[in-house]
């Protein structure tokens, strides 16, 4: 399934989640000016992305590419930075609005951390980079569902015939929109060799969600009590107005 948006407001503006996308987006345009400049593209990702067997060889040597891989994505096309960065886009704003800006970035590159870790010791041999960092966002979408469980999320009806009834769009609680993540990954991990299944980290999908699930609420500066729109069917509804509601001159977070 492929979120568009959710109804989840925000008390603040996400400025560290659109840092990232927007370096996130910058590296990939150095990337393709490299490789429009004549650099081999394998050897930008093995001077850059992760490969297990390097970093357990020269550790210290290779540290940076932990953090340059979570910047790197393949840079024959668009679809690997758009997927993730779609994912970030929706999810991310929500995550920084509860850890608040500092305990967000570092979230953020903890799940990077623990992302490369699970895919260094599932394939300690591989010579193949990793890129992306769809590790570290695979943690943001643990913890949204984990603060969030019951938020409305817009999805593109997968099933076409079911547009006859609900159209293109359908509108999903959160936890079942991120556990298909879950579930997909590891299902793909489980019949994967190597820690990668068609070239997909599937390893460091699950070693960043586990990780989000496990550290979001010891990170929180409060309790994520929130008033906002909780799913109820599958039909989108249209984005609450606040001034629709009584107690709209309230604070979007009670304590």
């Amino acid at each position: 399934m492929i979120p568009i948006f959710d109804r989840l407001p925000r008390r603040r503006a996400p400025i560290v989640n659109y840092t990232l996308i927007a370096v996130n987006v910058l590296v990939f345009l150095w990337e393709r000016m490299q490789i429009l400049s004549g650099f081999p593209a394998r050897r930008l990702l093995l001077a850059w992305g992760l490969v297990p067997a390097h970093i357990l060889r020269a550790p210290i040597d290779d540290a940076v590419t932990v953090v340059s891989s979570m910047f790197m994505h393949d840079p024959s096309g668009w679809g690997h930075l758009g997927n993730n960065m779609l994912f970030l886009w929706i999810f991310g704003d929500n995550v920084e609005d509860a850890l608040g800006h500092p305990r967000y970035i570092v979230f953020y590159f903890l799940m990077g951390v623990c992302a490369a870790a699970a895919q260094v010791f599932s394939a300690p041999t591989s010579t193949l980079p990793m890129v992306g960092a769809s590790g570290a966002i695979a943690g943001v979408l643990a913890a949204y569902v984990s603060l969030y469980p019951r938020a409305p999320v817009t999805v593109i009806n997968p099933v076409l015939p079911l547009w006859l009834f609900f159209g293109i769009f359908l509108e999903l609680p959160a936890w079942v929109v991120i556990f298909e993540f879950f579930i997909i990954n590891l299902l793909l991990s489980l019949s994967a060799a190597g820690g990668s299944a068609n070239g997909v980290a599937v390893n460091a999908h699950l070693g960043g969600f586990i990780a989000g699930l496990l550290l979001v609420r010891l990170m929180l500066p409060e309790p994520p009590r929130r008033d906002h729109d909780r799913w109820q069917g599958f039909r989108p509804a249209r984005r609450r107005d606040p001034s629709d509601d009584p107690t709209s001159q309230r604070p979007p977070w009670r304590s």
